[in-house]
């Protein structure tokens, strides 16, 4: 009996898409450390947000913490890719730990941002979502107070500040480039001195991930976002695909895709967050070809090239 004809399916695969160099960084980071220290080594939260890329770490020796007090003495400890509060290296020195910052370089710059801003008598708004480790983090770099946390065109309707004409405005690497023109504007209409961080502080990656999620939702019939439940980044690519009208799903794996989804399905796209690796890209084009005739095309919008410098003391590791 010959096989049942499998429908067609049509893929569209957005470029760029998964890892940024910040992640890739981040990673390579911890794997040096238990190259150089040897097993375990010690990461204080996740790495980055993404189960597969944790469970892969946890599997080569590194242990995932949430607060340096879970640190044993005289073990490495490795601070995760979104940046942690001032006091957090100052408590790690204290206690003679040895730490690696695996902070992107990105977000380093806002905190840096943050410090001068402050330094010059400027009380900061700081667009981004509450309860994020990388506004902990940048929150955590200047004196409490010296900054007002606004995560929508509402509050950014309702902040009040005491001295208007004295404002600087920063931002969460990872937002949405529509949400965050929306409330800027707003803050840019009633304070109009506010001072801009100078460059667009969401970072190239998070912004050319949103642009070619845009660029082929609106040409397909559901989408599929590759990512961690917690990412950040990966939640703005679901809600810019839902924005240009198109269903869209997170899933962590292949394995989370509802069938269901697919009924009377004929173009689907796909993306991944940025700390999501290519080979689960790959693994969810390998599951639908069980099912379905797979043709992928590749949509690339904007090359990517960046690449971050390892610590030092890393590189040769």
């Amino acid at each position: 009996m010959a096989d049942p004809v499998k429908p067609f399916l049509e893929l569209l695969i957005a470029a760029p898409r998964g890892f940024c160099a910040g992640v890739d960084r981040a990673i390579r980071i911890v794997e040096l450390a238990i190259e150089k220290y040897g097993a375990p080594v010690y990461v204080r939260h996740e790495i980055v947000h993404n189960k597969y890329v944790v469970d892969s770490l946890k599997a080569k020796g590194a242990i995932f913490v949430e607060e340096l007090d879970q640190v044993p003495d005289d073990v490495p400890v490795v601070f995760s890719a979104h940046g942690v509060p001032k006091a957090v290296p100052a408590k790690a020195e204290e206690r003679g730990l040895e730490y690696l910052d695996a902070t992107c370089p990105l977000v380093s710059k806002v905190h840096r941002q943050a410090e001068r801003l402050v330094a010059a008598g400027r009380h900061i708004l700081f667009i981004g979502h509450a309860g994020h480790p990388e506004v902990i983090g940048t929150f955590g770099q200047v004196p409490m107070g010296s900054m007002t946390l606004v995560e929508t065109p509402a509050d950014a309707e309702g902040v009040r500040v005491s001295d208007p004409g004295n404002l600087a405005f920063l931002t969460q690497t990872t937002l949405s480039v529509d949400d965050t023109a929306a409330t800027l504007a707003v803050l840019q209409r009633r304070f109009p001195d506010i001072l801009a961080p100078g460059p667009n502080d969401i970072c190239y990656a998070t912004t050319n991930r949103q642009g070619a999620v845009k660029a082929i939702a609106s040409s397909v019939d559901l989408m599929l976002i590759i990512g961690g439940l917690n990412s950040s980044n990966s939640l703005r690519l679901v809600e810019v695909a839902e924005r240009q009208g198109t269903t869209a799903h997170l899933i962590q794996r292949a394995e989370d895709v509802d069938w269901d989804w697919l009924a009377g399905v004929g173009t689907v796209g796909v993306s991944a967050g940025a700390s999501a690796p290519e080979l689960l890209v790959r693994e969810l084009v390998d599951k639908l070809s069980e099912r379905f005739e797979v043709s992928e095309r590749e949509v690339e919008t904007v090359p990517e090239n960046v690449t971050f410098k390892l610590p030092r003391g890393l590189e040769a590791a």
